[in-house]
């Protein structure tokens, strides 16, 4: 497996089958818990970036000359997505210097809600989807990470009575 190929399917969790956009994110999770162990929280953020321009990258190389410009088995985009999804719980972290296993339920919700905003495609998700290259397939991820975010903040919010 060449370079691009490894980071467009995030080292082959975008071959497993079904869903690999699920895997996708379900694999983006233990490697954001590493990063926010061994780096410190807010090390997600930078992380991300970074995803983001390899995804880019990879993505563009890897779709070059295909009529699909997403294959299923590209991934990467949700990495970037999933990531983003739960930087109100390294925030929280950061703020708090709370465990990450004690913001259990923000990880838990940043998944759900990255996938559903991810398979849904509201707004700016569908948008983007649409625009049918490399760029487009990763900012839909990044909006659905967004929308996710903010729904994780909001649910916190609630969770700890600031919004009642």
């Amino acid at each position: 497996m060449n370079g691009t190929k490894l980071i467009a399917t995030f080292i082959g969790a975008g071959l497993l089958r079904p869903a690999p956009g699920t895997w996708g994110s379900l694999a983006a999770l233990p490697v954001a818990w590493a990063l926010m162990t061994l780096l410190g929280p807010l090390a997600l953020i930078p992380a991300a970036a970074v995803v983001f321009a390899l995804g880019w990258w990879a993505t563009a190389e890897e779709t070059r000359g295909n009529e699909d410009h997403d294959p299923a088995e590209i991934v990467i985009d949700e990495v970037a997505g999933q990531w983003i999804a739960l930087f109100p719980v390294a925030l929280g972290v950061a703020h708090t210097g709370a465990d990450l296993r004690d913001l259990w339920p923000g990880w838990i919700a940043a998944f759900v809600l990255f996938r559903l905003f991810d398979i849904w495609k509201p707004w700016l998700v569908g948008a983007a989807d649409r625009r049918g290259d490399a760029l487009g397939v990763m900012l839909d991820d990044v909006w659905a990470g967004v929308f996710a975010a903010v729904g994780v903040a909001v649910l916190a919010a609630l969770a700890h009575g600031v919004l009642m």
